[in-house]
């Protein structure tokens, strides 16, 4: 499966070590690696669709000090989508009142009829892009309504309805920075951890450095975090992923013939 990393943090760390860690896990999830740094607003971006391991460019990325208090980290094993840059996490997307939104997904869309309308919008092929279309989508829908720029909470409260709604029979692990706020959410038990520390949060999917010190992310819930600290919390739904083998084989065999 793919791996997400993110930092919230209300003061600058330096990442290198952790981002060493995470990125050593590429051996098992060859199809690419991303970096994306969120800094008043915007989002630097860089991504190779190859194994992060076997990378000289993140190598020696990873020689100059990482200091950052905003970042989101992914690396891709591929269910949906060719091996190539348009379908490598992070992806950005700007939304009518001219906030960028930065996503990256672990897991599999296997039935949404919310996110199908975006395939011949998106860049790549990846139902993870999709998502993040449909999610600005229904920000913008919000904008309409209100006639002005949503608010931290209006934004919190959409996103928490799209959540419920793409959820069910789906994989839905996402980590989302909207340039103000970190959003967390994963459906699936077992894949995605929180480390605490001070006004510092640390979210990946698999516990690096000091594991005692990590605990697993309540499930089927959305949260959303600001300089370390948790500014909202959604309503948990009941839409917990349980592998299925025959979805997940036919989803094989369709990647297949792409």
């Amino acid at each position: 499966m793919c791996e997400l990393f993110g930092i919230n943090s209300e003061a600058k760390i330096k990442c290198n070590e952790l981002l060493r860690e995470f990125y050593s896990h590429g051996v098992d999830n060859k199809d690419g690696w991303g970096l994306a740094i969120v800094y008043r607003g915007e989002t630097s971006l860089e991504k190779e669709p190859i194994l992060s391991t076997e990378s000289v460019y993140l190598k020696n990325r990873l020689t100059d000090d990482i200091i950052e208090n905003q970042l989101l980290a992914h690396i891709r094993k591929a269910s949906k989508g060719h091996v190539e840059y348009k379908n490598t996490h992070p992806f950005v997307l700007r939304d009518s009142s001219g906030r960028l939104w930065t996503l990256e997904h672990n897991g599999t869309i296997f039935e949404s009829e919310e996110l199908a309308p975006y395939i011949h919008r998106q860049k790549g092929y990846t139902d993870s892009e999709r998502i993040l279309y449909y999610l600005v989508d229904r920000m913008n829908a919000g904008k309409r309504e209100h006639k002005r720029e949503l608010t931290g909470k209006e934004r919190f409260e959409t996103m928490d309805e799209c959540i419920h709604t793409i959820t069910p029979e789906n994989k839905v692990n996402l980590l989302i920075y909207d340039g103000d706020m970190l959003y967390i959410h994963t459906n699936q038990k077992g894949t995605l951890y929180w480390h605490h520390k001070g006004k510092t949060l640390i979210v990946s999917t698999k516990p690096l450095q000091q594991k005692q010190d990590w605990e697993e992310v309540p499930l089927n819930t959305l949260f959303a975090y600001r300089n370390g600290e948790l500014v909202f919390k959604g309503n948990t739904h009941e839409n917990e992923y349980m592998e299925n083998e025959q979805k997940s084989r036919e989803l094989y065999l369709d990647y297949a013939i792409l």
